[in-house]
């Protein structure tokens, strides 16, 4: 069963961003990292993670630049910046708040 857009909406910035703190990536690599962490039960559209993209480096939280490939084509590749790392840290700290809250909602 697939994991419903609805539940991921808003949180696809931490998501991205988790992925860069460990290193640059590309958006193919990301949604695929994305797709084996999940064991397949969700996936981010293209059109929404190149959107994200776009959005997230005007607003200084990402940078791009293009990779040297050797074969293949040439990626464009994305790097967190400092910004990104403290708006990072700060959607933890808003999902763990999220998560606490949803639980004492939904306990019976």
């Amino acid at each position: 069963m697939a994991i419903s857009s609805d539940l991921i909406r808003g949180h696809t910035d931490m998501i991205i961003l988790a992925n860069l703190m460990k290193e640059d990536s590309y958006g193919y690599r990301i949604n695929r990292e994305i797709q084996e962490k999940t064991n397949n039960m969700f996936e981010l559209k293209e059109a929404t993670l190149y959107s994200a993209f776009r959005r997230m480096e005007k607003e200084g939280v990402i940078r791009s630049y293009w990779g040297v490939e050797d074969l293949g084509a040439r990626r464009r590749y994305y790097t967190i910046t400092p910004e990104g790392r403290a708006a990072f840290a700060q959607y933890c700290k808003e999902w763990d708040q999220v998560k606490t809250t949803i639980d004492q909602l939904i306990t019976l």
